[in-house]
């Protein structure tokens, strides 16, 4: 039986990988550009550290949603919220994610675990989680490509699919 945990932190580490290789292609004004009625991508940083903090965070023994949690809050961008804090913050998310991930064992996945008052087993929280992250992720991509179309293609380029084969696990 292949192991779930590990397709887990492979999957979370993609994308994190993704995400930050989108990142650094973005100077400041981008980071925080807001195209019309979407989030800007530092808005979108804010809100996945937020979200990632929360959940991730002694994962089988409280709510997901922790009651310091202010999730309208990162929606908005204030004058507090710099690039390199709103980064800092994404780290740490990442960090109560990836730490949580490398504690859990094949047995905690059928666990009982609370999500805002909603239970769920850890396997399908894990699974909401990772489709939330791939999202947001899709959402930073989408976002870089749009802002930068001159930056550096993180997934298969145009007409360069048949020099990509078999690189899933690769990456």
């Amino acid at each position: 039986m292949p192991d779930l945990l590990a397709d887990f932190r492979h999957e979370f580490r993609r994308h994190k990988e993704l995400a930050d290789k989108a990142l650094i292609q973005l100077d400041e004004e981008a980071f925080f550009h807001r195209p019309g009625a979407v989030n800007s991508i530092a808005v979108i940083v804010k809100h996945l550290s937020g979200n990632l903090t929360s959940r991730w965070t002694d994962f089988l023994s409280s709510d997901g949603e922790k009651p310091n949690r202010n999730r309208d809050g990162e929606f908005v961008i204030t004058d507090h919220d710099t690039r390199d804090l709103l980064l800092d913050a994404w780290e740490r998310g990442w960090k109560a994610l990836f730490d949580t991930l490398s504690s859990l064992e094949i047995s905690d996945l059928e666990k009982s675990v609370t999500i805002r008052g909603e239970s769920h087993t850890a396997r399908q929280a894990l699974l909401r989680g990772l489709t939330h992250v791939a999202y947001h992720v899709g959402q930073i991509l989408f976002l870089v490509r749009w802002l930068r179309p001159e930056g550096t293609w993180l997934t298969i380029p145009p007409n360069q699919s048949r020099e990509f084969p078999g690189q899933y696990r690769k990456s």
